[in-house]
C-alpha cells in the first residue's frame, strides 16, 4: 500500500477535537451579556448546574458525526475522558475519514492522548510507517502552534470545556422540551461570537492552519444541548463554518483510561504533514 503526504488524512478528523473544545474553562474573555434579566438567568443557571455535572462525572461513552460539508459525515463512536486531562478512543469509518489507504479495515481506530493523534494503520512497506502499526500526527500539525497552544490544559478539548463555554456566550435560548434517545430533554441554545472566543479564535476562526482552512475561518459558535433530567447533557450539537458536529452520550463514568500506543511500534508524521501543508499553501 503506497502511503501519500497528505493533510486530508486528519482535515476530517480535526473537528472532532475542536467540537468539544468551545471557549474552554481559564479564558478572560467577557462573560455572557447582560441580557433579559429572568429567563436569561433561567437559562444559564440550567446551564450552569449541567457544567458542573459534567465536570463531576469525568467521562462518557459517545456516538459522534463530524460534518464539515465537503461530502459524506465521518461518524465515530468510542469514549471521551476529561478526568485527568482531555483524551478519547473512538472508531470511525475508514472511507468518510478518507483514510482507507492506510488500512484493508472497514473502521480504523483512533486515539487523542497528551496532545496527539494516533491512527491504528496496517503496517507500510516504506516510509515511517514501514513495520509500524500506529500513526502519529501532533495537534500542531491540525492547528498550528497558536491552535495547539490553545487546546492545552488538563480538560481542554473535552465536552466538560464546551460545557464551561457556554458562559460566554453573547445569546442564549430555551427552545423547549424535546424527546432524545426516548428520554426526555431542555433543548438550549447558546452562540459564541468572535469577539468571545478569547485564544481559540487561533483555531477556530485562522485559515492558516488546516482546522481553520478547512471550516473556512469561523465567525461564530453555535451550540446546542440537550439537557436530561440528570442535568447531563443527553446531546450537543456545534457549529462553526461549514463544519457541524453532533456528540450523543450514551453512558457517564466509569470509561477505560486512554494510553499512547508503545513508541517502538509508533511512526510520527507530524513533520511530514506540516510540509505537505507548506507546500499547498
Amino acid at each position: 500500500m503506497k502511503l501519500r503526504y497528505t493533510a486530508a488524512w486528519v482535515g476530517f478528523t480535526a473537528a472532532a477535537l475542536m467540537a468539544t473544545s468551545a471557549c474552554g474553562a481559564g479564558e478572560t474573555a467577557k462573560k455572557a451579556a447582560d441580557g433579559v434579566a429572568g429567563n436569561t438567568d433561567k437559562i444559564m443557571a440550567a446551564l450552569t448546574r449541567a457544567t458542573d455535572r459534567t465536570e463531576q462525572v469525568g467521562s462518557a461513552e459517545v456516538k459522534m458525526s463530524t460534518d464539515l460539508g465537503t461530502g459524506k459525515p465521518v461518524t465515530m463512536e468510542g469514549t471521551y475522558s476529561w478526568g485527568d486531562g482531555y483524551a478519547f478512543d473512538v472508531e470511525m469509518d475508514a472511507q468518510a475519514a478518507q483514510m482507507q489507504q492506510l488500512t484493508t479495515s472497514p473502521t480504523i481506530r483512533m486515539l487523542f492522548v497528551d496532545g496527539a493523534y494516533y491512527y491504528d494503520v496496517d503496517p507500510q512497506a516504506t516510509g515511517p510507517l514501514k513495520g509500524k502499526e500506529w500513526m502519529k500526527v501532533d495537534a500542531s500539525a491540525v492547528f498550528g502552534e497558536k491552535g495547539s497552544q490553545a487546546l492545552s490544559g488538563s480538560s481542554a478539548g473535552s465536552p466538560s470545556a464546551s460545557m464551561k463555554g457556554l458562559k460566554y456566550a453573547n445569546d442564549v435560548e430555551d427552545l423547549g422540551k424535546e424527546t432524545v434517545d426516548g428520554q426526555s430533554t431542555t433543548h438550549y441554545r447558546a452562540v459564541v461570537d468572535k469577539a468571545h472566543m478569547g485564544k481559540f479564535k487561533e483555531a477556530y476562526g485562522n485559515t492558516d492552519n488546516l482546522f481553520g482552512s478547512a471550516t473556512g475561518g469561523a465567525a461564530s459558535v453555535t451550540m446546542d444541548v440537550w439537557v436530561g433530567d440528570k442535568d447531563l447533557p443527553v446531546r450537543m450539537k456545534q457549529k462553526f463554518g461549514t463544519a457541524t458536529v453532533t456528540m450523543d452520550f450514551e453512558k457517564f463514568g466509569a470509561t477505560a483510561e486512554v494510553e499512547a500506543p508503545p513508541a517502538a511500534q509508533t511512526g510520527d508524521l507530524t513533520e511530514a504533514i506540516k510540509k505537505a501543508q507548506e507546500q499547498q499553501s
